[in-house]
């Protein structure tokens, strides 16, 4: 692997000489620019405005131009006569937790390695101290015409650099994010963790460009003198959303088809049945359980006084002139003018002085006063006769 940078990591005292290496390529297919009649490259030449002609790389320098349009030559001599520490030199700042840098700030990425034998040592050195302490140092560097900021962490057994944007090159986010004030609801939300449950992790190692393979399968076929012939692609769906919810929990079944999880759906669906089925069942087990509610007072009372009106019919006859205190009980205008008559004679016997239909009379108003003070809940069928 080519180095693309020479230098030295300051620490504190300690000097290493390290050479950079580029951590990560580019796997895309570069094309050439042609002319569709005939076949011939199209290239990009290097001309001077004043002679019309083509100049060559070495002859090709540097200039700064003003607001009005003019050009102020920048050579080699200027470049390195700047008062620039960080020339050949990654310079530590200071070590902090990794958790403090912000994502947005991380650029391309380098592996750092030894630049001779005399820098294991203290390669090594600051390696060892990176892991324990688990931070990252922060360092600046001067690459490629400028000044740049950076991150060192420990990647396996090797010193890895990530270019960071200076904190003021970071845009602001205001008047990206929508500016419609919408209301997430809760069941929105826990359809969106189910989701993010459902696709679940994965490791980056499995991931591919299927674009780049498609790339070179055509590339490949065109070399080989094939027709290659175009397979339709799904179609995206369009981002009109008309229910949410709907749409999360069809997402949800999706992935679960797509991770083979078609049996787990089928589960979870049976649990949601017997949770239905659990509680109607509740319902009907309630309503067993009604009859055996305690009874109000007054149904109690009409079933006790049900008896009694069986057992006075019962010892009712036509022959007997005798009443009982069930009869009497009754409230009925039978059992009133079955007791009517014994009463009027015991009374005429034992007083002697009234006439027999003034006593008659007096009795009767004297039978309507007792039958209804020990029956206030009936009504008295004779008077209302």
């Amino acid at each position: 692997m080519r180095s693309i940078w020479n230098g030295n990591i300051s620490f504190g005292l300690v000097s290493i000489p390290i050479k950079m290496y580029p951590a990560t390529e580019d796997h895309s297919i570069s094309f050439r620019q042609i002319h569709t009649r005939d076949s011939g490259r199209i290239r990009y030449r290097k001309v001077c405005e004043l002679e019309d002609e083509p100049v060559e790389t070495s002859e090709i320098g540097r200039a700064y131009e003003d607001a009005d349009g003019a050009l102020i030559p920048i050579t080699d001599e200027d470049m390195a006569a700047l008062a620039l520490p960080t020339t050949h030199t990654l310079e530590i700042e200071a070590f902090v937790s990794a958790s403090e840098i912000d994502p947005l700030q991380m650029g391309d990425a380098y592996y750092l390695g030894t630049g001779g034998a005399a820098a294991a040592k203290p390669y090594t050195l600051l390696r060892e101290a990176l892991k324990r302490s688990q931070k990252v140092a922060i360092a600046k560097y001067a690459h490629r015409g400028r000044e740049r900021l950076g991150v060192l962490r420990v990647v396996d057994d090797t010193l890895a650099l990530h270019r960071l944007v200076w904190p003021d090159e970071v845009r602001e986010s205001t008047g990206v994010a929508p500016k419609e004030k919408v209301t997430v609801k809760p069941a929105e939300l826990d359809l969106a963790d189910t989701l993010m449950e459902t696709l679940g992790e994965v490791d980056l190692g499995d991931l591919r460009d299927e674009y780049h393979e498609a790339l070179e399968e055509l590339v490949a076929a065109k070399m080989s003198g094939a027709v290659p012939v175009a397979e339709p692609g799904e179609q995206p769906a369009g981002a009109q959303v008309v229910d949410l919810v709907a749409a999360l929990q069809e997402s949800v079944r999706s992935a679960r088809r797509a991770r083979g999880e078609e049996e787990a759906g089928e589960e979870g669906a049976e649990r949601e049945k017997a949770t239905v089925t659990h509680l109607r069942g509740r319902k009907k087990a309630a309503a067993k359980q009604a009859p055996e509610k305690p009874e109000k007072p007054e149904k109690k009372a009409a079933a006790k006084k049900a008896p009694a009106k069986k057992a006075a019919a019962a010892k009712k006859s036509p022959a007997g002139g005798k009443k009982t205190a069930g009869a009497r009980k009754s409230g009925t205008k039978s059992a009133e003018e079955s007791a009517q008559e014994p009463t009027e004679k015991t009374a005429e016997k034992a007083a002697g002085k009234k006439t027999g239909a003034k006593h008659a009379a007096g009795k009767k108003t004297a039978a309507k006063k007792t039958t209804a003070k020990k029956q206030p809940g009936k009504r008295d069928t004779r008077t209302a006769s």
